[in-house]
């Protein structure tokens, strides 16, 4: 595997990427996204192999239809592949995706995550908090349900109560 995983409790490893997200009028487009652009939110990370691919369709369909609820507890989810932003593009629109897909072709990024299975990033997840520690990981995640995992962690982190 490709990286160190990183240490719950730790401050989380940083991001600075191209990728997709919605804009104000919900409409997707490219950008640039970097750690700093979340602060004072919690940030569900997951990194997937490919888009199109049969389960990370299927885990992305996932998180889009728990997005409400993330949201309701003030966290973002933000997906990161090795696939480049016009990749992430026509997914988001294929999938009805509304939350940001970053590109870290290299495996940069996913190696500080420990997710880098050259040429792919390896299906692991995170929960950052707003203060960027990391709260809680998932490797070799399985796509089914996965979504919920994590916002039952995030729930449980948070204390039950709706922020």
């Amino acid at each position: 595997m490709g990286g160190t995983l990183p240490e719950v409790g730790q401050p989380a490893p940083v991001f600075d990427l191209d990728g997709v997200a919605p804009g104000p009028d919900g409409a997707v487009r490219q950008t640039h996204l970097a750690t700093a652009d979340f602060g004072g939110r919690w940030v569900a990370l997951y990194f997937y192999p490919k888009d199109f691919t049969s389960g990370c369709t299927l885990e992305a369909r996932g998180f889009q239809r728990d997005l409400a609820n993330f949201h309701a507890r003030k966290a973002e989810v933000v997906g990161v592949s090795a696939d480049d932003a016009e990749a992430h593009l026509s997914f988001c629109g294929s999938e009805g995706l509304a939350y940001p897909l970053l590109s870290d072709p290299g495996g940069v990024v996913s190696r500080r995550y420990g997710s880098w299975m050259a040429p792919f990033s390896a299906r692991h997840s995170f929960l950052i908090d707003p203060d960027g520690v990391l709260r809680a990981s998932w490797v070799a995640v399985r796509p089914s349900g996965h979504s919920q995992e994590v916002l039952a962690e995030l729930i449980r982190l948070q204390g039950e109560t709706v922020l």
